[in-house]
């Protein structure tokens, strides 16, 4: 299966954070939207439905994918082998704002207030690794 890289444009506060290393995790609302660029969904329809919390879950289409795994925490996730992190959307030669880091993974949990998650709320938590030069 072919891997991709995984591009999360940034505002300059947590991009700022991630190029220092100090953030390790970038958060995704679970929208229709992350679903379907995260998650794969091979044998379930592409229509979405919307929803706002995790209990409206049932009745989308991905709602069995998120819903199986949600309690292991990990999530049956396309593969990525980098994560993008450009501040904002730069011009591809504009290297200073943007910072590449080995994908490690997505899990579905709360994150950290401190690098901008909101208390108990579920995210797409997208793991970094290492900086790749």
């Amino acid at each position: 299966m072919q891997t991709k890289n995984l591009r999360l444009p940034l505002e300059r506060k947590w991009f700022e954070l991630t190029k220092a290393g100090i953030k390790k995790e970038d958060y995704r609302e679970i929208t229709p939207y992350w679903c379907s660029r995260l998650l794969r969904y091979e044998g379930y329809p592409r229509t979405v439905k919307w929803w706002a919390d995790v209990e409206k879950y049932e009745g989308s289409s991905f709602g069995k994918a998120i819903k199986a795994n949600i309690k292991n925490g990990s999530i049956d996730s396309k593969l990525f082998h980098i994560n993008v992190m450009p501040l904002g959307y730069p011009k591809s030669t504009d290297t200073e704002r943007i910072t590449k880091l080995e994908h490690k993974g997505i899990e579905i949990r709360t994150g950290n207030p401190e690098w901008g998650a909101e208390l108990n709320k579920l995210y797409f938590v997208i793991k970094h690794g290492e900086i790749i030069k």
